[in-house]
């Protein structure tokens, strides 16, 4: 299933994106309020699914809206908790840093992890604000995101996946210009908007293999970065195992997996987003992002 968050008539809903239908059970009476947002359903696990498949079956389309009445939210509009992100998991990415720095390459040992401030997720298709008092160095990094289903502490690389509920896109926006005035990630990755993510949650029965979906950047039309998951050095298994041994990982929680090559500042020269940009990216077979940068005063926010 494609689960998503959406507005209504001014009301929230969780639903199921089937085509360019949207089906939302609230909208039948029999629903009563069960599972009011993404995370409730998530909590109830497999039961929880079930349950909807059979609603939806039952309740035919009296639950079906058109697509294009709906506005998606984030699928998880704001999370329990941080989002957990990995840094430099792909060798290319790696590569295109080290090379900017004037350094050797070496790929890390570990995970490089960090985390997104909650309050930066963005829907998949809301404006970005760009604001030039903050940050004038706005870059795009896109990313599969992994929505865990069960808690898990000390599992396995073999048992991780089956502590997955979904997948879902992730653009994790950051200002590289905080990043390094900080010396540390977690203020330049987590300004507001700064993590879109969605359209939708698939479900982990539709995607059997992370480590085989092509996943690319687009901005204004123009493609910047073009890879695969088979090209991550710690793959979304391996990542929940290791994750798992010091922490103790919930349900609902969000896993950024990292991003390939092509992000603008490793570019000659570099490259960031502007007033008027329209950055999208792309998951295979879990689907698109795409938001406008918009001036936080209206003007065009460019450096003189």
């Amino acid at each position: 299933m494609r689960l998503i968050t959406c507005r209504y008539r001014n009301k929230t809903h969780i639903g199921v994106m089937d085509g360019e239908r949207a089906l939302l059970p609230a909208l039948h009476r029999d629903w009563r309020g069960r599972y009011a947002d993404m995370l409730a359903l998530i909590d109830a696990g497999e039961r929880g699914l079930d349950e909807v498949r059979a609603f939806i079956a039952a309740a035919g389309a009296g639950i079906a809206v058109a697509g294009r009445d709906v506005r998606l939210l984030a699928p998880i509009p704001r999370p329990r908790q941080n989002v957990i992100c990995l840094g430099w998991n792909y060798a290319d990415h790696v590569q295109e840093t080290a090379a900017k720095a004037g350094r050797e390459t070496k790929l890390p040992e570990h995970p490089v992890v960090f985390t997104k401030d909650a309050s930066s997720v963005a829907g998949p298709y809301d404006d970005f604000v760009y604001d030039a008092d903050v940050s004038r160095r706005m870059d795009w990094e896109v990313e599969l995101g992994v929505v865990l289903g069960r808690g898990a502490r000390k599992v396995g690389k073999h048992e991780a996946l089956a502590h997955v509920f979904g997948y879902t896109v992730i653009n994790d926006v950051t200002a590289r210009d905080l990043q390094k005035r900080h010396r540390q990630f977690f203020i330049g990755k987590s300004l507001p908007g700064s993590c879109p993510m969605g359209p939708c949650i698939v479900t982990a029965d539709e995607i059997p293999d992370p480590q085989n979906l092509a996943l690319s950047s687009t901005l204004n039309g123009v493609v910047k970065q073009n890879s695969t998951t088979a090209s991550q050095i710690f793959d979304v298994a391996t990542v929940i195992a290791i994750l798992s041994r010091g922490l103790a990982l919930e349900p609902g929680m969000v896993i950024s997996t990292g991003t390939p090559d092509g992000v603008g500042y490793a570019r000659n020269p570099p490259e960031y987003l502007q007033p008027g940009d329209l950055i999208e990216c792309e998951v295979e077979g879990v689907g698109k992002l795409a938001n406008r940068i918009v001036a936080a005063d209206g003007g065009d926010g460019k450096e003189e």
